[in-house]
C-alpha cells in the first residue's frame, strides 16, 4: 500500500485528488463491522468509519463507487474533510471477490471522477497486487 501511494499521490495530487488512502475492515470474513484508516496521503482521516457511506457501500457490494457530488449521497455521507465534493471508491479484492478494503480518492471539487477514472484506478490495484480481478 505505501509503494503504491508513493508512486501514485505525486501524480494525482497535481490532478485535483485532495486526499488518497486505503480502508481496510477490522475482521478477515463476513464479520467485518467498520475499516479502519491504513496507509494515506497527505493528510490522517475519519478511522473507524462504519459500513456505510461511499467507504461502505463499495466494500460491502465490492463494486467500484464513482460520486460526481457528496451531497448527494445524504445523511449517510463520511466527512472526513468538509470541503470534499466528489469521490472515487474502489474496492480491494481477495481471490475469489472477498474485499479486504477500499482506496478512496477525494477532490474539492464536484465531478472530478468519471468511469474512466475508475477502469485506471482498478489496473493500477491489480498490477500492484493490491487486488484480483473480480
Amino acid at each position: 500500500m505505501r509503494l503504491f501511494l508513493d508512486a501514485a499521490w505525486p501524480r494525482l495530487r497535481d490532478c485535483g485528488v485532495s486526499w488518497m488512502g486505503f480502508y481496510e475492515a477490522d475482521a478477515p470474513d463476513a464479520s467485518a463491522t467498520c475499516m479502519l484508516l491504513a496507509e494515506r496521503e497527505p493528510k490522517p482521516a475519519c478511522s473507524p468509519i462504519g459500513l456505510h457511506g461511499a467507504c461502505g457501500s463499495c466494500f460491502k457490494t465490492g463494486k467500484t463507487l464513482v460520486v460526481r457530488d457528496v451531497a448527494e449521497l445524504g445523511k449517510d455521507y463520511i466527512a472526513c474533510d468538509p470541503r470534499d465534493r466528489s469521490e472515487l471508491v474502489v474496492p480491494c479484492l481477495e481471490a475469489g471477490g472477498r474485499p479486504w478494503g477500499v482506496l478512496d480518492l477525494d477532490s474539492f471539487e464536484v465531478g472530478s471522477f468519471n468511469e474512466g477514472d475508475a477502469r485506471i484506478v482498478e489496473t493500477l490495484l491489480e498490477l500492484a497486487h493490491l487486488t484480483v480481478k473480480s
